[in-house]
Parts: structure tokens; sequence; C-alpha cells
């Protein structure tokens, strides 16, 4: 028997809430998935919505088949894979889209209905933003309203719906905060997200190749946020110390990966006043820990010092962390120079950049000092027409010697490149930091935004006597770059950033604004972990917070809120006290030793009453003319004495 393919127009009422609900959930993807996946979802919902309307023929299943499989392949073509939260997420909303095409019930609403569900939630898998909270409260509301106004009677109107749906939310709000609250946080995510790094944006990479990138775009993501506990450095001193590049194969600059230094920390000599800070680092999929220059002490856990200096982990950074750490300012590194380091520190592939290695030399002759030489270079850069550009022309190969002879502009990476294949072609040891530097403030937060757009590399030198001393040649070039960060120097063009022509200021301060509630939601909602749970349960008084304490913590406070919620719901849909009339006329019936039929009235038990024999006919009279008295006419005061004395009288 085939089964009927048409509609008739059953859903029509309940259909703009499925697709309401389907469009909420559906909406945070849109910016994340491939457009194609957001024109077939449109298309299904308005081919679905004119079928019900026209109470047409829904698409037969070899259509529905063939478009499932084509769907299918496209996505895997698209993504490449099947696995992960892009393709996931791409499938998902896809095939809730084909669901329409074959919905002919309630039953198949429902299950579009569970569908949505899983479509916000799995928004929360890319990230947690400020705005996730209150887009998951309203999406679920929606699609509860959805689901109420399907199961409901016709006679109930949409607002009703919505009410009911958000009472059911604040009674499920307490248990969501208790289970949030208690249940026992892990050191790890479930999941890791991938970083798209396909395209040419400021930031940290593993690596350096000056001349391969022809334009290189500010971005204005936040790459970490510090809070200091004292005064904050000067815009000059703040670098972040990132990865640190010693081999160079003419062309690419690149580290020698995360390794562990027993030494490197016993190698830093450090004057002055210390530096504290706490830093909330975004997720980098990268294994470098970033830290003010020089760092010396750290409360991160599986953080090490690798033999430059730098702060690493054994895993990537996958998620969102946070950690306290302590620097100065005024340092010494490895004043004694080991033979090997010197020779590593120094080495220049065979023939590459033959013109820069030309020079340098050269200069050097004329130079009575390393230390001149140096400022030499650093005077060359400055006085002639080097010149700092984001969008700075490839140099095909011997990058440094085109760079230095011919273009001569590029940004930092182009700096830090030329100035040490110079020094390393006279022997000074050499090496290169990636890293960050400057920071806005943001005066409502009272903390230090570090954006993408300030990654940044300078060079260390060693130097007799001095150690590894900080060079950055970018400074020679362009100062400005140096004393306001590139964040900073962006701030005129934010208003066009937005779309709109409002004063660049004003829409500034609306940033910084929603920076300030972001990091307080970070700190608050996403940075709480396993550190700040313990301290938490440490604060309400539970000593040593083990998870099978906070287990058994969590299961009373469930069951005491869903007992507190149950009173509140039998007191709320209790039934209605009897009135006094009732009472006493009930006291009667019980005398009486007969029960009422269904739909009896009183006069017609009265009646039974007389003929049973078993109390008087005027007794009878008495006591059911003064019950409906009382319970329906105007007797008031005196009907319920008539019948209380009626009733009391009787035998």
């Amino acid at each position: 028997m085939n089964r009927p393919r048409g509609t008739d127009g059953s859903l029509l009422a309940s259909l703009p809430w499925t697709l309401a609900a389907l469009l909420v959930s559906f909406a945070p993807h849109v910016p994340y998935i491939p457009i194609w996946i957001s024109a077939a979802f449109a298309g299904c919902a308005a081919w679905r919505y004119i079928i019900e309307r026209r109470r047409g023929v829904l698409p037969p299943a070899w259509i529905r088949g063939s478009l499932a499989l084509a769907c299918f392949l496209s996505v895997h073509f698209t993504y490449g894979s099947i696995s992960g939260v892009g393709p996931g997420s791409a499938l998902l909303a896809v095939m809730a889209a084909l669901k329409l095409l074959e919905t002919r019930k309630r039953r198949d609403q429902f299950v579009l209905l569970f569908l949505s569900i899983f479509l916000v939630m799995s928004s929360l898998l890319r990230e947690q933003f400020l705005w996730s909270l209150p887009y998951m409260i309203s999406s679920i509301l929606v699609i509860m309203t959805a689901w109420l106004h399907m199961s409901a009677s016709k006679t109930q109107s949409a607002r009703q719906s919505v009410v009911t749906g958000s009472r059911l939310l604040l009674y499920a709000a307490p248990l969501a905060i208790a289970m949030w609250v208690f249940f026992p946080r892990i050191s790890t995510p479930f999941w890791a997200m991938p970083i798209d790094t396909s395209r040419a944006t400021t930031g940290l990479s593993d690596s350096m190749s000056p001349g391969d990138i022809s334009e290189l775009s500010l971005s204005n993501e936040v790459a970490f946020r510090v809070s200091f506990d004292g005064a904050i450095p000067a815009p000059r001193d703040r670098y972040w110390r990132g990865l640190v590049m010693t081999r160079f194969n003419g062309r690419t600059w690149k580290g020698r990966g995360a390794s562990i230094s027993g030494t490197a920390r016993d190698q830093i000599e450090v004057v002055g006043q210390p530096i504290t800070y706490d830093i909330t680092l975004e997720p980098t999929q990268q294994q470098w820990v970033l830290a003010l220059d020089m760092p010396v002490s750290w409360s991160m856990s599986g953080t090490f010092m690798g033999p430059e200096q730098q702060l690493a982990r054994s895993t990537p950074i996958d998620q969102r962390i946070s950690y306290t750490a302590t620097s100065y300012s005024d340092y010494r590194v490895e004043t004694r120079l080991s033979d090997t380091h010197r020779i590593w520190n120094t080495n220049l592939p065979i023939g590459s950049n033959p013109r820069t290695t030309e020079l340098a030399q050269t200069m050097r002759s004329e130079a009575g000092s390393d230390r001149d030489f140096v400022d030499a270079v650093l005077q060359k850069l400055n006085e002639e027409e080097f010149y700092y550009t984001l969008e700075p022309p490839p140099l095909g190969s011997n990058p440094v010697d085109r760079f230095l002879f011919e273009t001569r502009r590029g940004f930092c990476e182009h700096y830090a490149s030329a100035f040490s294949v110079m020094m390393r072609s006279v022997g000074i040891p050499t090496r290169i930091v990636l890293g960050y530097h400057g920071g806005e403030l943001n005066p409502m937060g009272g903390h230090l935004i570090v954006r993408q757009s300030d990654a940044h590399a300078w060079t260390e030198i060693w130097i007799e006597g001095l150690g590894w001393h900080r060079i950055d040649p970018t400074a020679a070039v362009a100062p400005e770059r140096i004393e306001m960060s590139a964040s900073d120097a962006a701030l005129e063009g934010i208003g066009a950033s937005w779309g709109f022509s409002a004063p660049s200021r004003l829409l500034h301060r609306i940033t910084l604004t929603f920076d300030a509630l972001d990091a307080k939601w970070n700190e608050w909602i996403l940075g709480y972990g396993p550190e700040n749970q313990n301290s938490f349960m440490q604060w309400l008084g539970m000593n040593e917070p083990s998870w099978r304490k906070m287990m058994l913590t969590l299961v009373g406070l469930v069951i005491g809120i869903i007992m507190i919620i149950s009173l509140l719901l039998m007191m709320r849909y209790r039934p209605p006290e009897k009135d006094e009339a009732a009472v006493l006329y009930q006291r009667f019936v019980r005398k009486s030793g007969l029960k009422p039929c269904t739909g009896e009235t009183a006069r017609v038990f009265a009646l039974r009453v007389q003929e049973s024999g078993r109390i008087s006919a005027p007794a009878v009279k008495t006591v059911t003319d003064a019950y409906l008295d009382a319970r329906y006419g105007n007797g008031g005061d005196a009907a319920f004495d008539r019948l209380r004395q009626a009733v009391g009288a009787m035998q």
C-alpha cells in the first residue's frame, strides 16, 4: 500500500512555529557554513510552507534520497571530511532542512524540534561568546513555545504558550545553576577546536618567511587580556615573549620546538622590582605560552621554560586558559655563551643573500666594535628610505637581499630577518623572538587588551658581558609602532569597520564596554574550571573538595530543589478549598448513609433520603433548603447559621 504524499493543511497553523524554531537554531551557524547550505535551508523551508498552504504533494522518496546524497557529498567535498564541528554542524543543518520535505504529522514536527535543540547546542561547540547565554535562553524558549503550542488545544493562544514555556525555564534554572556550580570540573576539554590558519592575518605562527606574504591584514581578534597587580608597564616595555627562532635556511626562520631546559631559568639575572600579572589567553592550537619579557615564575601547571627562555606546554592550548606570572623588565640572560650555542646562533646557509653578507662585513670593518656596528645598522634603517607597510611586494629568491637593496618595504618580520642576517654575517649571535608588543588599556575593565594585530617580531643579540640583549629594528623604522600598538593605530578606522559613519571614538568606547563585559564573562563563567571550582568550594566551607563530596552535595541540592519545585507546583495547582456550606452538607450526606450519584442535584438526593426513611422529611427539607440558600442564594450569614443548626440537630 502506497503511503499518501499529499497534505491536507492540518499543519498550517503550527508549521510557522516549527520553521521559526529551526530558523533561530540555525542562525548562529550561518557565518561558519557555506552559503549553499543556507540557501538550501531557506529553499526547503519555503517549499514546505507552500506545499502545506496549497494542499500540495510532498516530493517522492527518490527525490528526497537524491537530495540527501547530493548534500552529503557536497559537505564532504566542501570540508574534505564529515567529522568535526564544521562538517557535523553543516550535516545537521542540511538534514534538518531536508526533514521538512517529509513532514506530514505532528510527530514529524516534534522530531524537527529535537533537531533544533541539537543545532542550538552544537553552536556552543565553536565558542561560548558573551551573547551565547541570552541566545540559548531565547532560542530554547522559542522551541518550547512551538512545542507547547502544537500540543495545546486550539483555544490556547501563543501568548499562553510563551508564558508556560517561560515558567518551565524558570523552574529549570535552579537545577541548571546547581549542576553548573557543583558538577566536578575536568582539566581538559571534551573536544578541541582547530583554528583556520589558511588566511594571512596578523598573529603567531611556528615559522616566519618574510617575502612569501604580499598582504598582511590586521585582525582585531583578542589574543589575550592582562590584569596587573600594580602599575602597568610603559608601552615600550610591553614585549610579550612567545616563540624564539634560531634556524634559518635563507628564506624561512624556525624554532627548535618546545623542549624543557633545566638551566634556562638559572641563566636569568634580574634587577629592580618584579611585575606580577594575570593573563587570560585565547586558544591558539600552539604550545607557546605568552609572558611579559622576561618571565621568572608562572602558575599554570604543565608549563616549562625552553632553552631560549620561551614558555611552552607539552600539549597545544586548545581552550581559553588563565594563569599568573611574574616578570622583570630589567634583566640579563646567559652572560656566558658556549661555543656550541655561538655556532648555532651565527649559522647562515652558504651562498644565501650574498649582497647582505657583503654589506654587513663592510660596515663591520668600518665600525670600531660590535656595538658600534649594531648602532650603524640601526642608523641605516632609520635614516635611509625604508618604510613600514602591511602590503610589501613579494621578494622571490634571496629575500633579504631584495628587501634591503630594492623594495625596502615591509613589516616587523622583514626588518627582524634582515637585521638578524646582517648580525650573523659578522659573527654576532642573533635570534628572532615572535610574540606581541603593546596592548590597549581598557579603562572600564582595568585590564590590557592585546590583539592579534599586536603580533610582533624582534631580535636578540648576544654581547660580551651583557648576554642576550633585545634589539627591535622596527623601532628604527617606525618608532610609532613601538610607542603605540597596532590596535591603537587602527582607532581612527574603527568606524568604517563597523559600517557606520559615527565618530570612531564613540564606537571605540562601545567596543571597550563590550570587551569589559566579555572579560568578566570569561573570568566568571568560562573560566570556572577546576581551580576556581575548588576555591569556591573552600569559600563555601567545604574542606578538601573531592569529586565525591561535590557529587553528594550536587545530588542533595538537586533533590532539595526538585522537592521545592514540586511543592510550589502542588500549591499552584491544588484544588480549591471547600466552602463551609459544602463541608456542612457533607456531614448531612454521611448521616444519611447514602452516596450522591454523579450529576445528582441536592433536591433529587433529598428525595432519595426521604424515601429511605433514615432521616425525617422535615429535617431533610430544612437542610436542603438552607444548603441551597447558603451555597447558591443570597442568604448570607443567616443561611449558614440555619444550615449549621439544622445539621447539628440531626441525630
